[in-house]
């Protein structure tokens, strides 16, 4: 696909904002804290075709208002040494780039990530440009010949999770079809400081594996090996049924109890912790694990809902969210029913309390150095990050998040999803746009691996 771009400039909020440093808090400097990149296909109605310029104009003129709202993502990160940032909200701006492409919307097909899409969406490249100058929010706006747009964007991790993301976007459709916003987004990041008690030298019963390293593959001394290998993404449908049946499975003859706390919890297992217990088991099978593999899997928790002295707010912008870690052998999860790899989940999303939340932020705060706890891609280019591919794996939930419905005032999007991602065992949940029950597995995984595991995936449902 060829996409011609047209246009680029720096959207400053409409208005004066708030200057100088805002604390990043803990949550913010570890994982993932470069761009996520996601993308929103629309049909727009031939009345927002002419002028040419009409479409551009309502995201340029929408985009600075909703920023003095959200002035941090004007904002520019600075690094400290450490693997530590600072947050400078300087209002240099965001990035908003128009661009053409002769390919039509059914050219896309199911619009499964694929490489086709980096062409949609901006590129960061933290190699050439210092992270002082980078944009902390991207957006590019493709007109394909058929009529349709593409909003491609990519955004910092290191200030937004997805619930904040989401959050902004939808603030923004607001003020684009001229209405005000409707919530206005808690911007003191020091509150997660002011919250939590801070020990400098802090004893816990928490063993917090969410910062060790991953295990290896058997025999391997290093991941060097498995980083290398290609990979490719699948779009797995799950039907309404389907998901019923996996819960059912996961559910079969199980007492449901979390053996870290002191009381039975007596509900079953969820759509999160059964799915997510089948792709864990599936991907066992098809990386074709010895019995005494030992294998991660890193569950995301909102926090939000889980700090109780006092609560976070629930519109707090920044990271909020905490990778729990649970392992197990890759035997132990084959030979057992599906409900054992889901009480294992249960555990590791059970014990995510407000004792937990500040053991964790007080183990961070006595780190000197927070660069081995960030992953995927590093700022750093000499350092090595954490790689949670084979034998481990990720499974993030986007089903309860407000994914659908960002309407500029050209109607809603046809599709909403990720970006082409490219990490061995990075796999989302998320809900059917028709928001029917249906679920979709967005899932990487090494090429030679993929096909094993999508026939595992099906007829394990039966």
């Amino acid at each position: 696909m060829v996409v011609s771009l047209r246009d680029s400039c720096l959207v400053k909020p409409a208005k004066p904002t708030q200057n100088g440093c805002l604390p990043l808090s803990e949550w913010d400097q570890i994982g993932i804290i470069t761009h996520v990149p996601t993308i929103y296909f629309y049909k727009t109605p031939k009345e927002w075709l002419t002028p040419t310029y009409k479409i551009i104009k309502t995201l340029r003129d929408s985009l600075s208002l909703a920023l003095v709202h959200f002035y941090p993502l004007a904002g520019r990160l600075s690094s400290i040494g450490g693997g530590r940032l600072v947050l400078d909200c300087n209002a240099m701006g965001v990035e908003l780039i128009e661009a053409d492409s002769e390919s039509n919307l059914d050219d896309f097909g199911d619009f499964s990530p694929s490489p086709e899409f980096d062409c949609l969406i901006p590129c960061v490249n933290y190699k050439s440009t210092p992270i002082h100058e980078l944009p902390l929010l991207i957006v590019q706006l493709t007109k394909f010949s058929c009529g349709g747009i593409s909003l491609g964007m990519t955004i910092s991790h290191a200030v937004v999770d997805g619930q904040s993301a989401l959050h902004f976007m939808s603030e923004w459709a607001r003020l684009a079809r001229g209405e005000p916003i409707s919530a206005s987004p808690f911007l003191d990041r020091k509150v997660l400081e002011d919250l939590r008690a801070v020990d400098p030298t802090p004893k816990s019963h928490f063993d917090h594996a969410q910062f060790n390293q991953p295990p290896l593959l058997i025999g391997k001394t290093s991941s060097e090996e498995e980083r290398e290998k290609k990979t490719t993404t699948a779009m797995l449908k799950l039907t309404k049924t389907q998901v019923e049946r996996i819960k059912d499975k996961a559910n079969e003859g199980w007492n449901w109890t979390s053996s870290t706390t002191t009381s039975t919890i007596c509900r079953a297992y969820t759509r999160y912790e059964s799915i997510t217990g089948h792709i864990w088991r599936c991907a066992c099978k098809a990386r074709g694990h010895k019995s005494e593999q030992p294998t991660s899997l890193g569950v995301c928790v909102d926090s939000r809902s889980r700090c109780k002295k006092p609560p976070l707010p629930q519109k707090y912008f920044g990271n909020a969210t905490v990778d729990v870690v649970v392992t197990a052998y890759s035997g132990e999860l084959l030979s057992r029913p599906l409900g054992y790899a889901s009480s294992r989940i249960r555990e590791a999303i059970e014990k995510v309390t407000d004792e937990y939340l500040n053991s964790a932020i007080n183990f961070l705060k006595n780190q000197t150095d927070l660069s081995k706890f960030q992953y995927l891609h590093a700022l750093d280019q000499e350092s090595k990050p954490f790689f949670y591919g084979n034998p481990n794996l990720g499974v993030t939930s986007w089903m309860s998040l407000p994914m659908y419905g960002v309407d500029f005032g050209w109607g809603k999007e046809i599709y909403m999803g990720p970006g082409n991602h490219d990490f061995d065992g990075d796999t989302l949940l998320l809900p059917s746009h028709n928001e029917d029950g249906s679920l979709v597995v967005a899932l990487c995984l090494q090429v030679d691996r993929m096909d094993a595991f999508k026939k595992f995936f099906y007829e394990d449902i039966v």
